[in-house]
């Protein structure tokens, strides 16, 4: 990308920032969001955070297996267990570094340049609660909780089977969902969707 283009995205950004604090000090009963993040540049970090993961895991069972088939830890007796909880052990971290191998792929066939009017997997969507508080979410085909900071805002990956994945998908900018989340009850209202 060129000096002279992102030095327009910066002022872009800056005249859109400004534009919402000052229409939110004229009306402050009605949120004015900034425009949603590059979705290209969110899915390349949320894919670069995948391949660590997955590199981290397979590191751990690496580790883990070495552990298990290591000598010193033949049994001595029918109690000592220690080379069976190792097995098990490696056997969890190889099927942790399958998952995490997937969840790579299915990120890297999401296209970042397809906009939704619904929220729907590879949807970038902002909501709002009832007390004002912003969240920039995306919808991801799997790695729920992954949680990546772009331009200084924090994205969490959110999956169409989790409570606020269910309760937002197939909605609309302006739309209200309530949702019950860790026994409390909260409405949010979609704001922006790309």
């Amino acid at each position: 990308m060129s000096i002279q283009r992102m030095a327009s995205i910066d002022t872009k950004r800056a005249i859109d920032f400004t534009l919402a604090l000052l229409l939110s000090s004229i009306c402050p009963l009605v949120h004015y969001s900034l425009p949603i993040m590059n979705k290209a540049r969110l899915l390349a970090a949320m894919i670069t955070a995948l391949e660590s993961i997955h590199q981290n895991a397979r590191a751990a069972a690496k580790r883990a297996h070495d552990t298990a088939t290591d000598d010193e830890n033949i049994a001595e007796n029918k109690y000592d267990t220690l080379a069976l909880e190792a097995a098990y052990l490696a056997h969890g971290q190889s099927v942790r570094v399958a998952q995490c191998a997937a969840d790579v792929q299915d990120f890297r066939q999401l296209d970042s340049s397809i906009s939704y009017n619904k929220v729907t997997v590879g949807a970038l969507v902002s909501i709002i609660d009832e007390q004002g508080n912003k969240k920039t979410l995306f919808m991801g085909p799997s790695a729920g909780g992954l949680k990546v900071t772009i331009d200084g805002q924090e994205v969490v990956v959110i999956t169409p089977s989790s409570p606020i994945g269910k309760g937002l998908n197939q909605q609309q900018v302006g739309d209200e969902v309530s949702l019950t989340l860790a026994g409390k009850q909260v409405t949010y209202e979609v704001l922006d969707l790309s």
